[in-house]
């Protein structure tokens, strides 16, 4: 009861002028757009972080995340994102992945050139796991181990849980038993209602910690495929088109993008072609496209 009236209190010092200000610091420092509408939403969490640094008030707490900017807006973004996530979440674009991309490549692939993904963000980790399995199950065990999937997210605390890659029954009891069976290890002891990836899964992926809105990524491309549902929504239009193209140049002639149902680049850039529901194709060494449409690309952009 005493931390209730201890939440409660912080948030009735939080005012507009102050949730218009951290959304401000905000933007400047992550390219994520928040704005008064939501308010409460952005209330709620902004209050959980002033009860965690133990800050008396908003201005207390403005203080200690201008000092603290590194490691406070970390936990900050941590609050403020959404990280909905199932297993085969938007289950046609992993097949379309499978028939349109990999089967190309399996035709005419390069030895040097091995198959490389990339999944941002990757939240809990369900999205690249799926996506491994995808590559095995059409690949087979052996090509597919010769495959790479890059997991990312902003948010550390995701990003710890899916690198130890352990989950609830619950989260898994969508998948058929097959592949519980041919990808998971089942929890038994202190660890039953647990399942984990198996280690020859797990070493398909490899984790690190990306924002998006940074003027470099320490990401090792070319990718034939790029997998970034969901995280587009948070920011403005001119932001999109600066983190599209910074995906270009880490991305192989012909590679594929896929986005949220929320998403749409068309008009962002004149880089990447819509090529199916929330599925782009890389342009770039596509024939160009009509003069009609490259006038009102940039127009809008």
């Amino acid at each position: 009861m005493a931390s209730q009236e201890k939440y409660a209190g912080a948030s009735a010092e939080v005012t507009a002028d102050d949730v218009l200000r951290l959304c401000e610091f905000i933007y400047r420092r992550t390219g994520m757009l928040f704005d008064g509408s939501k308010r409460y939403y952005i209330d709620r969490r902004l209050t959980e972080r002033m009860v965690a640094t133990q800050s008396k008030n908003f201005p207390e707490y403005f203080a200690h995340l201008r000092s603290d900017a590194e490691h406070e807006i970390e936990y900050l973004i941590n609050a403020f994102t959404v990280n909905e996530t199932y297993f085969y979440r938007e289950d046609h674009q992993l097949r379309c992945m499978t028939s349109n991309l990999l089967d190309e490549i399996v035709l005419q692939k390069n030895p040097d050139q091995p198959i490389r993904i990339w999944s941002v963000p990757c939240s809990t980790g369900e999205e690249p796991y799926s996506i491994a399995m995808t590559l095995v199950e059409a690949l087979g065990e052996h090509a597919a181990r010769q495959c790479t999937v890059f997991a990312s997210d902003i948010d550390s605390q995701v990003l710890a849980k899916a690198e130890a890659g352990v989950y609830s029954l619950d989260q898994v009891k969508a998948l058929p038993v097959e592949r519980l069976k041919r990808f998971f290890l089942k929890g038994t002891g202190s660890h039953a209602g647990l399942v984990k990836v198996r280690p020859e899964l797990r070493a398909m992926v490899n984790f690190g910690r990306v924002n998006l809105t940074e003027a470099r990524y320490d990401v090792k491309g070319p990718f034939d495929a790029i997998f970034c549902r969901n995280v587009m929504i948070y920011f403005d239009k001119p932001t999109q088109g600066q983190v599209l193209s910074r995906f270009e140049p880490l991305m192989k002639p012909g590679a594929l993008l896929f986005a949220g149902h929320s998403e749409n680049f068309t008009y962002v850039s004149q880089a990447f072609r819509l090529r199916g529901q929330t599925v782009y194709e890389l342009s770039r060494d596509l024939k160009p496209t009509a003069k009609p449409q490259r006038a009102l690309a940039g127009e809008a952009a």
